[in-house]
């Protein structure tokens, strides 16, 4: 993580936008320890809190915006071209959006918690052709909520700003976890059609 301090205290600003921007696109930067520390510099006067919580949040706005517009876009047709080599099928996809078209919308407003679905929610989003203000008012409130969130974890850490978020990742971690659990059991055990005598 030092390189990316480092960064960060080169670029100021600038530097959490355009990481957290590519972190939400899907590049490997570790998103909630970025905001954590924001709010850690934050506490630490390096930086105000206004243009810093303007900075996160429009990071995050503008990286599930891009994915998006990917999925708008090159969706369809990379599943078609690359899809099978994912195991990922037209039939699959299709299952999906439906399952947007019910649900999919709050995804957008609490994924960002979940590590792997904020990455995946916007592109999917795009695919299922849901129209963009629909998508602007679910992800980017998401967007944030989740970005203010973790600045404030940071800011009140203060120097244990580190440590709280290692807890707090793993705890997120456990619960998505949980969470897919209890979603397989309904799935396959509640929900199972019961043989007839």
């Amino acid at each position: 993580m030092n390189h990316i301090a480092a960064f960060i205290y080169a670029y100021g600003y600038m530097g959490v936008f355009s990481l957290l921007m590519l972190g939400i696109v899907g590049l490997p930067v570790p998103d909630e320890w970025l905001l954590t520390f924001a709010g850690y510099l934050i506490f630490k006067g390096y930086f105000h809190v206004v243009p810093a919580l303007a900075t996160v949040v429009l990071g995050s706005i503008c990286g599930i915006s891009v994915s998006y517009y990917m999925g708008h876009t090159l969706g369809i047709s990379f599943v078609r071209r690359y899809g099978q080599r994912f195991h990922i099928t037209e039939e699959k996809m299709g299952r999906v959006h439906a399952w947007f078209a019910r649900a999919g919308r709050w995804s957008l407003l609490v994924g960002y918690f979940i590590p792997g679905i904020r990455h995946l929610a916007g592109f999917v989003a795009g695919t299922s052709k849901l129209r963009f203000p629909e998508f602007a008012l679910f992800a980017y409130a998401g967007a944030f909520v989740w970005s203010v969130s973790f600045v404030a974890i940071g800011y009140f850490s203060g120097k244990e700003w580190a440590s709280t978020t290692r807890t707090i990742h793993r705890d997120i971690v456990i619960g998505a976890a949980l969470a897919a659990i209890m979603v397989l059991a309904y799935l396959f055990v509640i929900r199972k059609p019961h043989r007839k005598e």
